[in-house]
């Protein structure tokens, strides 16, 4: 086969765009995937509490958006730590400083999924997807002595317990030993 020379600098104009195309097409893909999983991750809290909130919504109250903020703020109420934390962006606590509450009620009346309110918060307060569970502790192999004094409290804190005079790291570590059992169940 012969190639001439107009050929051959055709082909060298067109082989690095070819490869550039295909190298941001490759990228592209990868960032979507990437953006899925980010977006799956930082939902999953405001999903869940959205979740649990409508589960409380008689099935006759699904389609009035008032009702629903009604049920929202009573179960933000109780709420705690990072649950409590996204009921204050969305403006469901009396403390709240903004209120997103007709951005979450409205949707949700329509019966839009809580996966779809959640990504339409996302857009609007970009702190909603900051949010997200911590990682469980594997209490199987956890040494609490070598933790932080501020990771002891935050085990406390989630457990809504308070250790009252501890001042010393070993107090703390005592504290928890004895209310183990109490809120950690180990499986057989």
């Amino acid at each position: 086969m012969i190639i001439h020379r107009n050929e051959l600098s055709l082909l060298s104009k067109i082989i690095p765009t070819l490869a550039a195309n295909v190298a941001i097409a490759s990228n592209h893909i990868c960032k979507s995937a990437d953006e899925a999983e980010i977006n799956r991750s930082c939902a999953s809290l405001c999903v869940k509490v959205l979740k649990d909130a409508m589960s409380k919504v008689p099935e006759a109250e699904k389609s009035k958006p008032d009702f629903i903020a009604k049920t929202i703020r009573e179960h933000c109420e109780s709420s705690k730590l990072k649950d409590h934390k996204f009921c204050f962006y969305i403006g469901a606590l009396p403390e709240s400083a903004t209120s997103m509450m007709v951005d979450v009620t409205k949707p949700l009346s329509w019966s839009m999924p809580p996966e779809k309110v959640c990504e339409k918060l996302k857009a609007k307060d970009a702190q909603i997807c900051e949010l997200k569970y911590d990682k469980p502790l594997d209490w199987k192999t956890i040494d609490l002595k070598k933790m932080r004094v501020k990771e002891l409290k935050n085990i406390l804190n989630e457990w809504g317990e308070v250790c009252k005079g501890c001042t010393e790291k070993s107090e703390y570590v005592k504290k928890i030993e004895e209310l183990k059992p109490k809120y950690v169940k180990e499986e057989l």
